[in-house]
């Protein structure tokens, strides 16, 4: 990984983390596979630190723009999803 993950200076520590840990989450969509309910927890988690939407779609495109992992197709995905399958998306 040769890339830094979008985060506001005006966070704490512990809501870094949760940020981080959700874009985390995108990675390994991308790169192995996770459970839904696993990204779903950590999207929630990103919700309660950017609960905007136009933020959220901010960050979305810095880390896209970072790491070539776009979030909206995943989110999309777990929403469309039900229970514990595995969400495993294709890097184009």
């Amino acid at each position: 990984m040769d890339y830094s993950y979008p985060f506001s200076i005006e966070w704490s520590t512990e809501e870094i983390i949760d940020v981080v840990s959700f874009f985390e989450g995108i990675e390994m969509a991308y790169e192995k596979g996770i459970n839904r309910q696993d990204l779903l927890t950590r999207y929630r988690k990103f919700k309660q630190v950017v609960p905007a939407i136009s933020e959220e779609k901010t960050y979305f495109r810095e880390f896209e723009d970072e790491s070539g992992y776009a979030s909206f197709p995943v989110i999309k995905e777990m929403k469309a999803g039900t229970g514990d399958e595995i969400i495993k998306m294709n890097k184009n």
